[in-house]
């Protein structure tokens, strides 16, 4: 009589496992997620790294993530939409406390304070999920070491999308570790472009008809004085560039450091 083996396939280990601490849903296109910190991981306010989840075919199916928390943080927070057909983001959107994430520890990125010249005002203007980089670099105290003040511009279409960004602000100037370098440098300018709120319009046409100088009382953008960090959709991006160029800003790198930096390396 032949013995009948029952043969289970394994479940592949998640190479890079990081455990999900906190999960936060914003709305039904937007959350985000806290996991641990790989020991070996180094990083600068503001850099992305490659995250994600094993993938239908036991492979990882990875992507480009900001690092929404500050160097410092003893974990990594990420800021993600969700996607329902997306690879990824569709799975990725369903993690809970105690799941594991795919956390590549090779952090890049060109939205780092060394890729810009020393100035007086910075400029962080993001869309969507794009102010990931610039929740870290506003929880860095070198950001307010560096500049006297700190203009986080932020559009979404809906005014919930903006609540990330609104609630971290708000909770800056209590932060015991920061709020003493936050003070009063930094300037939230939230936008909308479909629902109604107290400001709405495209960030690239405020800037251009000079709307956001008016309602912060600062002077129009100039190179000797001002800094400028791009993250969001390709198109904003190339606008935003133009507008800064136009005005007479250089684009900066990390070898290069210049007047202004965007994100090439994905879409926010």
């Amino acid at each position: 009589m032949n013995e009948q083996v029952n043969v289970t396939k394994a479940k592949p280990v998640l190479p890079d496992a990081q455990t999900v601490t906190k999960v936060t849903h914003y709305t039904d296109r937007l959350f985000s997620f806290r996991v641990t910190r790989p020991q070996s991981l180094r990083f600068r306010s503001g850099e992305f790294v490659m995250i994600g989840l094993m993938g239908d075919n036991d492979r990882p199916l990875l992507r480009a993530y900001s690092i929404a928390s500050p160097s410092w943080d003893e974990e990594l927070e990420f800021y993600s939409i969700k996607v329902q057909d997306g690879p990824l983001t569709s799975k990725l959107q369903n993690i809970q406390v105690g799941d594991q994430v795919i956390v590549r520890p090779k952090p890049v990125g060109t939205l780092v304070l060394d890729a810009l010249l020393p100035a007086k005002r910075m400029y962080f203007i993001a869309t969507g999920t794009g102010i990931a980089p610039f929740a870290s670099l506003m929880r860095d105290p070198d950001l307010y070491e560096r500049y006297d003040e700190v203009i986080m511009c932020h559009t979404c279409r809906e005014v919930a999308e903006l609540k990330y960004g609104a609630d971290l602000v708000t909770s800056l100037a209590d932060d015991p570790l920061i709020g003493e370098f936050v003070g009063d440098k930094l300037k939230y300018y939230p936008t909308t472009t479909q629902e109604e709120s107290p400001k709405m319009g495209r960030i690239t046409t405020l800037l251009k008809d000079g709307t956001v100088a008016a309602d912060l009382g600062l002077p129009p953008l100039n190179p000797e004085t001002d800094r400028v960090m791009i993250c969001g959709s390709m198109g904003l991006n190339m606008d935003i560039k133009e507008i800064c160029e136009n005005a007479g800003f250089t684009e900066g790198s990390n070898s290069s450091p210049a007047e202004f930096v965007l994100e090439k390396a994905f879409v926010g």
